[in-house]
C-alpha cells in the first residue's frame, strides 16, 4: 500500500512538472509569436497609396505584368544569338504595333457601327410593338402603363395656392438667345487631341518602362533581392521565379484560350449574318481577360445586335446557341487541355480581386486583376508576414484531411464529411483512409477530450457523426470487397517488390470480435476495423465499451471466435488493459486477444511493445490499421494465461486444505 502510495505521488509530481512545462512553453511560444498588427497597418497603408497615386502606379503595374509576358520571348530570342539591344526593341515594337493595330480595328468597327445604329431602329420598335401586343391580351402592360402615367400626372401637378388678393399678372420672362460663333481650326485641332493626350502619354510611359525593365531585368531583380531578401537568398529568389512564371504562363495561356474562342465567334457570327462580327470577335479575345463579367458583356453585345439587326426571333436564337456552345467547348476542353497549372487562386478569391482592383483603378484594373491577385499570393507564400493572403487568396486547402475531418464531425456534419472521404476514396482504398485520416482525426478529438477542450456532449456528437460516416461508407466497403480479388491480381502482376503496407491476408473462415475500449471514440475505431475486416472477408462484429464493465462481460458471445481485438485511442487504457485482457482469455481460451492502441505518431519501438505484451499476457499488440487486420487474421494460435501471482499459489493451496479439514471436522461433530 505505502508503495503504491508513493507511485501515486511520483505521477502526481510528474504530472505536475509537464503541466508546468507545457504552461511555460506555451507562454514562451505566445510571447515569441509576432502581432499581426503592424502588418494590417501596411496593408492598409499600402492600398492607401495604390489608391491616390493610381496615376503613377497604374501605367507601372502594366508595365510590369507586359515585362513579365515578353521576358520569355527576348530570352529564347538571347539563347538563339540575338543581341539583347535588338531582342528587346524587337520584341517591344511587334507587340505594340501588334497592340496598336488591334486598337485601330476596333475602333474602325465601332465607328461603323454607330453609324449604322439608325438602321435598326425600325426592327427594334417592330419587336417591342410586337412584345406590347402579346402582353396586351392580358392587359399587363397596358395596366403598367397606366398606373405608371396617372403617377407621372399626380407628381406633376401643382398644389393649389391659397390667396387673399387677387392674381397679378404673369412676368414676362425673358428670352434665352445662345450665341454661335465659328470655331477656329486651331480650337477644333484642340478638341480633338485634347482627350488623346492623357492615353497617349500614359502608352508611351509604358513603352519606355518595359523596354527599360527588359534592359535592366538581372539588374532589377539583384536589387530587388538586395533590398527584400539579402537575408534568404534562396526564398527570394525563389518567390521571384514564381511569381514570373505564374504571371507569365497565365497571362500566354489565357491569350490562347481567348484567341481559340474569338476567331470562331468571329466566323460563326459572320456565317450567322450578325454585323461587325470582326469587331465581336476582337472584343470577346479583349473581355475574357476580365474574369466571369468579360464573358457576359462579350456576349451582351451581338445579342443586342442579332435582337436589332433582324426582324425575326431566329437570328437571336442561333446567335444565343452558338455562345452556348463555344462556352462549354472552352470551359471544358480548351482551357482544360491548355492549363497545364493553374494560377492557383480560388474562384471566390478571383471574384473579390476583380471588385477589389476595379475599385481601386477602374476598368484597368479589372483586366489586371488576376495577374496582380497572382503576384500577391506568390508574396504570400514566400513572405511568412503575408501568409495570410496565400490562406485567403489561394485554392490549396489550408488544414489537413485529418483536421478537415475532425471540424466536419465536430460540426455535426457527416454529409460533408462522406463527401469528402469519397472524394479521397477515388485514389486510396478505404483502409488506407482509416488508417491516415479517420483515426488521426479521432485522435485529435481524444487529446482535445483529455485536455479539457472536449466535453462529453461533444464527444458524443462526434462519435455519432463517425458513425454515420461508417454507415455511409458501407457501400463502398461492399464494392471493395467485390474488388479484393482483383486487386490481389493486380499487385501480383506489377511485380513490385517493395511490400505494400495495405497488402492485406484474406480473411475467409476467420472470426473476429472488435470491442471499443473505454469511451464511445474507442467504439467507433472498432466499427472501422470490423468493418475493414469484413472487406477482407471475414465475420467481423464489434461491440461498445460498456461490454467490458463486470455486470456486462459475461454476456460476450465469444464462442468460436478467432480473435478478440480491444480498440483503445487513450494510453491511459493500459493500466486496466491486463485485467480485461486476463478476463476475456479465460472466457476465450481459443481465441487470440490484442489490443490496438491507435498512435499516428511516437509508436514504441518492438523492445517496448514486446514489454508490454508480456506484461499484459495479451498475444499482439499493433498501433496501426494494416498491422491491426494483419493480427486479427492470423493462424497462430494463443498463448496460454499464467497465474497472476505463482510465489503465492503453494500457500493459497495450503489453507484451502486446512479450511476444507475443519469443516470435515465440524460435520463429524
Amino acid at each position: 500500500m505505502l508503495k503504491f502510495s508513493r507511485g501515486i505521488d511520483q505521477d502526481r509530481a510528474a504530472t505536475a512538472g509537464g503541466l508546468h512545462q507545457i504552461a511555460f512553453a506555451r507562454g514562451a511560444a505566445a510571447a515569441a509569436q509576432p502581432s499581426r498588427l503592424p502588418t494590417l497597418v501596411a496593408t492598409a497603408a499600402t492600398v492607401a497609396v495604390l489608391y491616390f497615386a493610381r496615376d503613377v502606379f497604374l501605367p507601372l503595374a502594366i508595365a510590369i505584368l507586359l515585362t513579365f509576358a515578353l521576358a520569355p520571348l527576348v530570352s529564347r530570342l538571347r539563347r538563339v544569338g540575338c543581341p539583347r539591344s535588338v531582342a528587346v526593341i524587337g520584341t517591344v515594337t511587334t507587340a505594340f504595333l501588334f497592340l496598336s493595330a488591334f486598337g485601330v480595328v476596333i475602333a474602325m468597327q465601332v465607328s461603323e457601327v454607330a453609324q449604322n445604329l439608325p438602321t435598326y431602329q425600325y426592327n427594334i420598335v417592330e419587336k417591342v410593338r410586337t412584345l406590347k401586343e402579346t402582353g396586351s391580351e392580358s392587359q399587363i402592360l397596358e395596366r403598367i402603363g397606366r398606373v405608371i402615367e396617372r403617377i407621372s400626372t399626380e407628381i406633376s401637378r401643382p398644389e393649389p395656392e391659397m390667396r387673399a388678393s387677387p392674381e397679378p399678372a404673369p412676368e414676362t420672362k425673358p428670352l434665352l438667345v445662345e450665341i454661335f460663333s465659328p470655331q477656329r481650326p486651331v480650337e477644333t485641332l484642340k478638341n480633338i487631341i485634347n482627350p488623346l493626350l492623357g492615353p497617349l502619354a500614359t502608352t508611351g510611359l509604358v513603352i519606355v518602362v518595359v523596354i527599360f525593365m527588359l534592359f535592366e531585368r538581372e539588374e532589377l531583380r539583384d536589387r530587388f533581392i538586395r533590398l527584400v531578401g539579402y537575408g534568404d537568398l534562396h526564398r527570394t529568389t525563389e518567390a521571384l521565379q514564381d511569381a514570373g512564371a505564374r504571371v507569365g504562363r497565365y497571362l500566354l495561356m489565357q491569350l490562347v484560350v481567348n484567341i481559340t474562342y474569338g476567331i470562331p465567334l468571329a466566323i460563326g457570327l459572320s456565317l450567322l449574318g450578325i454585323p461587325n462580327a470582326v469587331l465581336w470577335g476582337m472584343l470577346a479575345i479583349v473581355l475574357r481577360f476580365v474574369p466571369y463579367i468579360g464573358p457576359v458583356i462579350a456576349a451582351a453585345l451581338p445579342l443586342f445586335l442579332a435582337f436589332a439587326a433582324a426582324p425575326g426571333w431566329s437570328l437571336l436564337v442561333w446567335t444565343a446557341a452558338l455562345f452556348i456552345v463555344l462556352e462549354l467547348l472552352s470551359n471544358n476542353v480548351v482551357e482544360p487541355w491548355l492549363y497545364g497549372s493553374r494560377t492557383g487562386l480560388s474562384p471566390l478569391a478571383i471574384i473579390v480581386a476583380a471588385i477589389f482592383w476595379a475599385w481601386l483603378w477602374g476598368p484597368v484594373g479589372l483586366v489586371l486583376s488576376t495577374p496582380l491577385t497572382v503576384c500577391l499570393v506568390v508574396l504570400g507564400r514566400h513572405v511568412p508576414q503575408f501568409e495570410f493572403l496565400e490562406i485567403l487568396l489561394g485554392n490549396e486547402p489550408v488544414l489537413d484531411p485529418k483536421e478537415r475531418l475532425y471540424q466536419r464531425l465536430l460540426a455535426g456534419d457527416p454529409d460533408e464529411a462522406t463527401d469528402n472521404a469519397e472524394d479521397m476514396l477515388e485514389e486510396k482504398y478505404l483502409v488506407e483512409f482509416y488508417d491516415t485520416v479517420a483515426i488521426p482525426a479521432l485522435l485529435l478529438a481524444e487529446r482535445d477530450r483529455a485536455r479539457g477542450a472536449l466535453t462529453n456532449a461533444q464527444a458524443a456528437q462526434i462519435a455519432q457523426s463517425a458513425n454515420t460516416l461508417i454507415a455511409n461508407l458501407e457501400e463502398i466497403a461492399g464494392e471493395e470487397e467485390g474488388e479484393e480479388e482483383t486487386g490481389a491480381e493486380a499487385q501480383e502482376s506489377d511485380g513490385d517488390d517493395d511490400a505494400d503496407e495495405y497488402d492485406l491476408p484474406p480473411g475467409d473462415g476467420k472470426s473476429v470480435l472488435c470491442v471499443g475500449g473505454r469511451s464511445d471514440l474507442d467504439d467507433v475505431t472498432a466499427s472501422m476495423l470490423a468493418q475493414t475486416l469484413w472487406i477482407q472477408g471475414a465475420d467481423a462484429a464489434h461491440a461498445g465499451h460498456e461490454v467490458l464493465k463486470a455486470g456486462n462481460i459475461k454476456a460476450l458471445k465469444l464462442e468460436g471466435r478467432n480473435a478478440v481485438v480491444l480498440s483503445v485511442l487513450d494510453r491511459d487504457f493500459m493500466r486496466h488493459a491486463k485485467f480485461t485482457v486476463r478476463r476475456l482469455k479465460r472466457m476465450a481460451p481459443a481465441a487470440r486477444v490484442g489490443i490496438v492502441l491507435w498512435q499516428e505518431d511516437g509508436r514504441p519501438g518492438t523492445t517496448e511493445r514486446d514489454q508490454l505484451i508480456e506484461s499484459l499476457q495479451a498475444d499482439f499488440m499493433v498501433f496501426g490499421m494494416g498491422d491491426a487486420v494483419r493480427e486479427a487474421l492470423s493462424d497462430e494460435l494463443p498463448r496460454s494465461l499464467k497465474l497472476a501471482h505463482p510465489k503465492i499459489a503453494p500457500g493459497y493451496a495450503m489453507r484451502r486444505s486446512k479450511r476444507a479439514d475443519r469443516e470435515s471436522t465440524v460435520k463429524a461433530d
